[in-house]
């Protein structure tokens, strides 16, 4: 049982060249090669265009939301009204939410802290509102509004009183 000697320099020289067509490295360079760089493919601009003019246009939303709701021009003390002022204030967090993950997504650095902003100052806004009606403020608010007095009904006559009488056209 005589085994053939084996010849380690192409054994190992075939397991080289396995591996280097596996790995996604490149191969080794002969020592007086110089290696040239990896080509670069560029990035798909359609998509990654649409996906960063999305991402401002979540920031723009919300940065015009975050603007207009200070200068609100309803009542918002109480009733339906507060309600319709405090879903505005819910959709500019939603917005700001969007606008933040829009945008660490896609690596906007100004437009990230821009939606962080908003999303702050809707927050202030909201507790501006419902730290009142909640018992945690100095002055207190309510969620409804109170029911106006009626407007006082005429007396009616008394009997024997005297009736009074319309002038009379001359």
């Amino acid at each position: 049982m005589t085994e053939q000697p084996r010849d380690w320099d192409k054994e190992l020289a075939n397991i080289d060249r396995v591996l280097a067509k596996q790995s996604s490295s490149p191969a080794p360079v002969a020592p007086g090669r110089a290696a040239s760089p990896p080509p670069v493919a560029p990035p798909p601009t359609g998509a990654r265009g649409r996906s960063v003019a999305l991402t401002w246009f979540w920031v723009v939303l919300g940065l015009a939301l975050a603007i207009a709701l200070p200068i609100w021009p309803y009542e918002k003390s109480c009733g339906l009204r507060l309600m319709f002022f405090l879903g505005a204030i819910a959709i500019t967090t939603v917005a700001g939410v969007v606008a933040a993950l829009a945008s660490w997504a896609h690596r906007r650095g100004f437009a990230h802290v821009l939606s962080l902003l908003i999303v702050g100052w809707a927050g202030v806004l909201a507790a501006r509102e419902i730290l009142p009606r909640i018992g945690y403020a100095k002055q207190s608010s309510t969620w409804v509004c109170s029911a106006e007095p009626a407007a006082p009904q005429p007396a009616a006559p008394q009997p024997g009183a005297p009736q009074p009488t319309a002038p009379r056209a001359q």
